[in-house]
This record gives C-alpha cells, sequence and structure tokens, in this order.
C-alpha cells in the first residue's frame, strides 16, 4: 500500500462513480450484497505512449487499493465500450483536440451533412437539430438528449432547440434559419465509400499467453481450461476484439503492471484498433471471461472470502468484497396482495377466478378460496389489485409439468385474446409448475397441486403412451409436501408417496384411505407444523390424524412409503433474484438479436422497440405503445428466445418466468427497477415527439395515470366492492411501497449533489462559458471536460454578486470567451469586497494567494482557472499581455503560458 497513489487510498468504500484524470472508476452494490468494482481507463487518440502506459499502471495501483477485485477496462477515443459511455449519458464531449462515440466535431460546411447521420448545429441564441433521412425514430430522441444537455449546459436552459428534418426543405421558419447559416439550402451527397467502417477482426482465433519477466509465452494446450491457470502468474487471453489479462491473486504488483505493459504491445497497430483490453483478478472474473473455455467456470462466493482473507493477510483494505446483506425479494413491496381473483367475463359470477384449460376452450373452476391444480393440466387465471388508487390487472398462465403441448399453446392463445379484450390494459405472465416466483403464491395465498390431469389433452395423451393415470383420488395413497410462509403463502404440493421424498425441512400429509399421518421434519418450526393443520382442513377435513415425528415414526408410516429410506435435509431453494438487466431486441426470420443498454434509466425504453429485463429469476419483455401489432403478438416469443440464447451465459431455465408488460399499463413489480414516472408511459405519439414535447415544453406534463377502464366488474364506482380476502398484512395508504433503483449510476447521483460531501483533494477542472441571447445565429465550438459529465460544479458563486453580474451582463449584451466571473463566500465587508473586483468586473485575489505553494491559497476556486482571478494590472504583469488578447490564443499556448508563471 505504501507504494500506491495516495489519491486511491479509501477508494471503493461508497457504491457511485468516480473519475480521475485519465480514470473512470465505479462502484455499485450488486443483489447478492457484494461491492462491485468496475475501472475505465481512458486513452485519447493523440496520447503518447508514456502516457498510455502511465494510465494503465495507475489502473492497477487502483486496483489494488481496492483488494485487487476490480475488472478493468482500456478505452481507446473513438472506439469506447458501450457500458464507458452509459456513465457519462446523455454523451461525452472530449477536450479540444478530439471527438469520441456518438458525438463527434465536424467541420461547419454544407458538405458535412449527410442522409444518415444526426447533426447538431448550436448557435448563440437557437440549437439546430439535423435528422438524416434515413435516421431512426431512436437515434433521433436520442440527440435530443444531446440537444437538451448542451441547452442545458452551455446556455442555461434558456435556448430554443429546432428540429430539422432532412427533406424537409423551406417548410418552416427554423428550416429557413437552419439553410441560411449554409448559404442556402442544396441537395446533400451521398455517404462517401471513405465513411464506411471497413475495420474487422482479423485475430478471432484464442490464445493463451503466459507472461513471465515482461515476456508473453503461447501456452501449448489442445483446449483452454481453467487448469491452465496457475495462481502465482499472470496470463494473457487473446480473443480478437477482446484481450483478457488475468492476474492470479499470489502474483505481485509490479509482475501485474508488466503483464498489463505486455497487453498493451500486443494490441498496438492499425490492426487491432477495434481490441478492446480487460483485466480480471483470480476469484473475480467475469462470466464472458469463462465463457472463453471449454469447461465454464465460475467464482464462487466461498472462493471471494477466501480472496478477502488472503488479501486481508497481506495487509489490503478488503471491506466490502463480502459486506452488504443479500437482497431479499417482498412481494407485498410489489404488488398489493389483498387483490382479487376474478372473471373477466360480464355473465359469470365473479366467485369463479380461475380457468383450466381444456383443449382449445376453459372450464371455470368453482373453488375461490382454495384452487387445485393439477401437473397435467394448463390454467389461466385473471388478478386485479389497487395500485395509486388505480385498478391493475395481472392475466398470468401456469403450464403444469406434465401438460401436453397443445393444451400449453391454448393456453397462451385464450390469455392473449383476455388481454387483447381489455386494450392491453393487463400485465401477461406464464408460469411453470416448480418455478413459480413468490408473487404466485402471494397471489393465490392457498394453493393445492396434485398429481396428474383432468384435461381431455391429458388424458389422451397417456392413452396414447399407454402410461397409467397417477391423477389424485381421495381413496388413494398420496403424499403432500407443505411449504410457505404463513397462512397468506402456503401451499401443498403433492409428491411421490416413497421415503426419499420426505424433507428434514418440511412437514408432510401421507394420506391413504381414511388413515391420515403428518410428519414434521426434525429442522421444521412450530410456524410449519401449524401450516399443516391449515392444509388438513382443505385436503382431509374432519379426519383422525397421527402425528409423526422425524426419528419417532410408527412401523405403519414406513410400510405405506414402501420402507424407510434416506432422504435430503436441506430446503429446496429458488433461484435468486440477480442484478437487473436491460436490452433492446429485434426479431427477423426467427432470429432474436439483443443489445445490452448498461446503466439503464427509463428513458431507454423507447415506445418503438421491444426491451427485456432480465433479473435472472424471472425476465419482462416490455412492449411499447409504437410497436406494430405483429410484434405485439409475438412478446412471449421474444421472452423464449431470450431464454434459449442464453445472451447473459447464465444458464437460466427454459422455464423462468416469463413477464409482458405493456407501455402504459407497467406493474409495480416492473417499475420498481426504475425512478418511474408514468406521466412519460401515458404521452402520445412516438419516442422523438414526446421528448421533443417535453424539451420544449420545460418538462414532463403533470397528469394524473388514467384509470383502468373496468368492463367486467370489480372495484369500480358503479359496483359495489367485492370483501377482499382475510389478509394477516394490512394494505392501506399508510403502508410503504418499496420501489427498486435504477442501475448505481443515476441511482445515486444524488451524491454528486452535494459538494461538502466529496473528497475535494483532486478538483475535476471546469470550463464555463458566457453566451448570452442574441438574436443572429453564429456556430460556435464548446468544449467539455470528460469529467463534468460526473462532477458537480467546485464554486458555489455569491447569490448577490451573481445576481448583479448577470444584471450587468445582461445590460451590455457582454461577450467574451473568459470564464464566467465567480466570487468566493467570506466574512469581510462588502466594501471590502467591492475593492476586490477590477474594472473587467471580475473578482481578483494578490498572486501570492493564487501560487499551489501558497501558505495562504485562496479557497473554493476553480484551480484550473487561476488565472481568471489576477487583477488587469498582474494579469499583464505575470502573463505579459491582456487579459482579452490572451483568450484568444490557442489552448495549448495558454497552458503553456499558465504553466510558465506556476498558476498550476
Amino acid at each position: 500500500m505504501r507504494d500506491l497513489d495516495p489519491a486511491f487510498q479509501g477508494a471503493g468504500q461508497n457504491a457511485y462513480p468516480s473519475l480521475w484524470k485519465l480514470v473512470a472508476f465505479h462502484t455499485f452494490a450488486s443483489k447478492s450484497g457484494i461491492l462491485r468494482h468496475e475501472i475505465h481507463y481512458w486513452l485519447g487518440k493523440d496520447i503518447s505512449k508514456d502516457e498510455a502506459g502511465a494510465a494503465a499502471i495507475k489502473t492497477i495501483e487502483l486496483d489494488a487499493a481496492l483488494g485487487g477485485r476490480a475488472v478493468q477496462y482500456r478505452e481507446v477515443q473513438g472506439n469506447e465500450t458501450d457500458k464507458f459511455i452509459s456513465l457519462f449519458k446523455p454523451c461525452i464531449m472530449p477536450q479540444e483536440g478530439g471527438g469520441a462515440s456518438g458525438f463527434k466535431h465536424v467541420p461547419f460546411a454544407r458538405s458535412t451533412l449527410n442522409h444518415d447521420n444526426i447533426f447538431i448545429l448550436d448557435t448563440k441564441s437557437k440549437i439546430f437539430q439535423f435528422n438524416g433521412f434515413n435516421t431512426s425514430i431512436q437515434e433521433r430522441t436520442k440527440a435530443l438528449g444531446v440537444s437538451q444537455y448542451i441547452r442545458d449546459k452551455y446556455h442555461g436552459g434558456k435556448c430554443e432547440i429546432a428540429s430539422i428534418e432532412d427533406g424537409s426543405l423551406m417548410a418552416d421558419a427554423a428550416s429557413g434559419e437552419f439553410w441560411a447559416l449554409f448559404g442556402g439550402f442544396a441537395p446533400l451527397p451521398r455517404k462517401s465509400a471513405h465513411d464506411v467502417d471497413t475495420v474487422s477482426d482479423s485475430h478471432p482465433t484464442k490464445k493463451l499467453l503466459s507472461v513471465e519477466k515482461g515476456k508473453a509465452e503461447p501456452v501449448e494446450a489442445d483446449s483452454l481450461t481453467r487448469e491452465l491457470l496457475a495462481t502465482d502468474k499472470c496470463y494473457i487471453l487473446d480473443c480478437g476484439l477482446e484481450v483478457y489479462v488475468w492476474m492470479g491473486r499470489n502474483t505481485s504488483l509490479d509482475e501485474r503492471k508488466s503483464a498489463s505493459t505486455a497487453a498493451e504491445e500486443l494490441i498496438q497497430g492499425s490492426d487491432r484498433l477495434k481490441s478492446h483490453l480487460i483485466r480480471v483478478m483470480e476469484g473475480f472474473e467475469t462470466v464472458t471471461f469463462w465463457s472463453k473455455f471449454e469447461c465454464n467456470a465460475t467464482a464462487t462466493e466461498d472462493g471471494r472470502g477466501n480472496v478477502a482473507a488472503r488479501l486481508q493477510r497481506q495487509g489490503l483494505n478488503v471491506e466490502g468484497i463480502l459486506k452488504v446483506a443479500p437482497h431479499k425479494e417482498d412481494p407485498h413491496a410489489h404488488i398489493d396482495c389483498t387483490g382479487n381473483l376474478q372473471n373477466i367475463d360480464d355473465n359469470v359470477d365473479l366467485a369463479t377466478q380461475v380457468w383450466r384449460v381444456n383443449g382449445q376452450d376453459k372450464v371455470l373452476l368453482s373453488d375461490e378460496n382454495h384452487p387445485k391444480f393439477y401437473s397435467g393440466d394448463c390454467y389461466i387465471f385473471h388478478y386485479s389489485y389497487s395500485e395509486e388508487e388505480h385498478e391493475e390487472h395481472l392475466i398470468g398462465t401456469w403450464f403444469g409439468k406434465k401438460s401436453v403441448e397443445k393444451e400449453r399453446a391454448s393456453a397462451v392463445s385464450l390469455a392473449r385474446k383476455m388481454v387483447e379484450s381489455i386494450k392491453f390494459m393487463a400485465a401477461q405472465a406464464c408460469f411453470h409448475e416448480g418455478s413459480e416466483p413468490v408473487l404466485f403464491f402471494y397471489i393465490f395465498q392457498s394453493i393445492i397441486m396434485f398429481k396428474g390431469g383432468l384435461s381431455d389433452g391429458y388424458k389422451s395423451y397417456i392413452a396414447e403412451k399407454g402410461t397409467p393415470d397417477d391423477t389424485y383420488t381421495e381413496e388413494g395413497l398420496a403424499l403432500f409436501r407443505v411449504q410457505g410462509t404463513g397462512p397468506e403463502n402456503m401451499q401443498s404440493i403433492q409428491v411421490e408417496a416413497v421415503a426419499p421424498s420426505l424433507n428434514s425441512s418440511y412437514c408432510y400429509i401421507l394420506h391413504s384411505g381414511s388413515t391420515v399421518y403428518t410428519w414434521a421434519g426434525s429442522l421444521t418450526s412450530p410456524d410449519d407444523q401449524e401450516l399443516v393443520e391449515r392444509q388438513l382442513d382443505l385436503i382431509k377435513p374432519e379426519l383422525q390424524t397421527r402425528p409423526q415425528k422425524e426419528g419417532s415414526e410408527v412401523e405403519q408410516f414406513w410400510e405405506l412409503l414402501g420402507g424407510k429410506a434416506e432422504h435430503p435435509k436441506k430446503k429446496i431453494s429458488s433461484v435468486p433474484e440477480g442484478d437487473p438487466h436491460l436490452f433492446s431486441c429485434t426479431f427477423s426470420k426467427g432470429n432474436l438479436k439483443v443489445t445490452e443498454i448498461y446503466n439503464f434509466t427509463q428513458d431507454d425504453l423507447m415506445a418503438e422497440d421491444i426491451f427485456i429485463l432480465d433479473c435472472h429469476s424471472s425476465i419482462f419483455v416490455w412492449v411499447g405503445q409504437e410497436v406494430d401489432a405483429k410484434n405485439k403478438l409475438q412478446a412471449l416469443t421474444f421472452g423464449e428466445k431470450f431464454l434459449e440464447h442464453d445472451f447473459l451465459l447464465e444458464k437460466p431455465s427454459r422455464e423462468t418466468p416469463i413477464f409482458i408488460v405493456m407501455e402504459g399499463s407497467e406493474p409495480p413489480f416492473f417499475t420498481r427497477f426504475f425512478t418511474w414516472n408514468s406521466a412519460k408511459s401515458n404521452m402520445h405519439g412516438n419516442s422523438f415527439q414526446r421528448k421533443l414535447a417535453i424539451i420544449k415544453h420545460g418538462g414532463i406534463p403533470v397528469t394524473d395515470k388514467p384509470k383502468r377502464r373496468i368492463p367486467f366488474g370489480g372495484r369500480s364506482s358503479g359496483t359495489p366492492e367485492k370483501p377482499k380476502r382475510s389478509r394477516s398484512v394490512s394494505s392501506g395508504s399508510e403502508r410503504v411501497r418499496v420501489r427498486g433503483r435504477s442501475p448505481a449510476f443515476n441511482a445515486l447521483a444524488s451524491t454528486f449533489e452535494k459538494p461538502k460531501d466529496r473528497n475535494l483533494s483532486t478538483p475535476p477542472p471546469t470550463v464555463r462559458k458566457l453566451y448570452p441571447k442574441s438574436g443572429t445565429h453564429e456556430p460556435v465550438t464548446k468544449i467539455a471536460d470528460i469529467a463534468e459529465s460526473l462532477m458537480p460544479r467546485t464554486v458555489k458563486a455569491s447569490p448577490a454578486v451573481s445576481k448583479a453580474t448577470a444584471d450587468t451582463n445582461s445590460k451590455k449584451n457582454f461577450m467574451s470567451s473568459r470564464p464566467e466571473s465567480l466570487s468566493v463566500r467570506d466574512d469581510r465587508k462588502e466594501s471590502e469586497k467591492e475593492d476586490e473586483v477590477d474594472e473587467e468586473g471580475v473578482p481578483t485575489y494578490p498572486y501570492e494567494r493564487l501560487k499551489t505553494t501558497s501558505e495562504d491559497p485562496v479557497t473554493e476556486i476553480d484551480v484550473t482557472k487561476r488565472e481568471a482571478y489576477l487583477s488587469s494590472k498582474e494579469f499583464q504583469e505575470k502573463l505579459g499581455m491582456k487579459r482579452a488578447e490572451f483568450y484568444k490564443l490557442p489552448k495549448w499556448k495558454q497552458n503553456k503560458l499558465k504553466m510558465g508563471v506556476q498558476l498550476f
């Protein structure tokens, strides 16, 4: 730790993004309770080899300060990863001399414009966004975010934004103004051949190299296996577009630095421009790294614990490796569990709420409070609940393990028709037996699942196969596992009536005709045993039971189960909810293509597209209002294809629950993954029209969420309310509704709104310019630092002086290329402050207090702009010219002069 940069001490103890020069550092808490760290170091296209090497070494040092558990990404200007760019939404605006992905400075000429791109022209009083004819609505919408960013950042939010459509000619005043700046309208050229990106991956073969003493030597092996990686060495895995540096946990800091240098040299050259360098530490590898090996290994929690212990013995700070309690799903926070199961048909009594699929039709179930499902059948249910004083609906299907494919397809079709009948104002869900989410059981409260089936499809299937019918009968032998957390969530599930079906963590009901036994495993609680009594009233009411405890059973009990045998003791675990991932989707000719959206927000959901939100335990298919009818009907197929392709390499079950969510009818168990504003999802028009309307009107219209139309009864104003089912948990308005947060970058953005809470030892550079309103259009160029997308201003101007300065500038229509005037609050008299404002209206300070070596430095000023606080006289003395002349010089020359007088 003594060899590390002091700026990195204590890094990674909070979940928020940080930024040093060339290095972006992102910490976020995962669902498993572990703080994850990602480091991105960015290299400008004009950076020297020495500077690039220094950035790589600093990244290694930062990783060491984090205990060697960060994933490190090398980012090159013009070829940044989507994950890196997502940290700087809506765009990156590098310092003068370069341009980044998604935002590139181009010559101001009509010949620059083309039909395939979007251009933003920034003038003194208006920002023009030119939308090429071949650009999509989604691209135009994202570009509007950049236009809005420029307006808010450089024009104080008061500059007009005009949308110019390619081919609109002089259709409106804004178009006329736009083309007048180019000397009039003229046809645009086609995209030239040299503009087409022709760089391809010329290194598709995977190669593993061992790094020793700074030299990389190939590792001879028939296939890539985990055993090839020694814990006391570093390796380079070259996969063409992806180059990994794997660092063993027993390697030294110098060995890791030399391995990084060797990898940098490996990807030098014009044929490797698109190669991304990723460094991982043993025990903290990414899933994509292990996917390159024959046997996909993964880092377990125990493995991370061992790494933490080893690092702690080495004197490294390991706080945060296993520090946060794992997230536990609480269905009460996501949905009102006091809702109603009800019928969607107007002419049927509401007491009937669940249907069993029979061939192409559905049959109403008669038991309202305790539905009975069979493994050979499919079921449809309709659930309604209140959310923010509005009626919400969920239409679900449940597939038994032995149900036939035809009836599964029929269930999906019938459920889809129900959703269509209420104009897509309901969420849709598909559940498979054995993979139901806890939400499903809270909806039904009490449910019994039998073996066999009652539908015609199941009966025909077993007849064709000649298999025996094991459908449950009250007189036969049956064993039920009882599970749940209480009266509002309890299930009885029929299992094979044999001893190995028992589990020490559960209670069971065994019956054969009129003989009834209950069995309590050695690891069960009194609450578990109480559930058995409740379930007995449903399965075998009014019959005397014979309680059995594990270890003291009677012989007759074992005889019914075919004899004593070993059985498991550990509870059956459900799939845990993981960190959410959002993907935009396209589906063509049976093929699904997805693109992950990092650090997503609600604004990333485009009305023209279909998105998939994957939280591991379930997936959500979000369908925009502008999606065509054909793709809307294929929403479930999107979800099934997504699970089939396993884009996250997590090996999900093909029976993972799938929710289909329509824009404007998003349920709370979906919106909890975002910072949600329902007004956005209830706007009309395509994404571009909505975004433009928000920008032009200065915000999102404040409107109440429209009430759901209830065509089939329920809690509507014209009919009496149906009594809610008895629950042990209250559901009044006083109950706090928990909403999930969007990814760490957006969820924790508020951290940066309080400069006093931030470490000011390395204040970020800020560049401010004044852009007073003017009736003329003059193209201007803005320069911003990457840091400004993450960091706040380091100086707060005094309100009184700022207002006075603003009024003065407004009256004089003052335009200057120098930084905006700032004042520093202190306890001196106003008269003394006035003496320190020079003839140009700039607050000034003695030169000795502005030097970095000063014993009494001025605080709370922009350290990169110290010259702004010199008086006109001192400015002339120290820099040898007037202030106006200085700011006309090129930026590099300004910096050279400032360095010469020790302004930094």
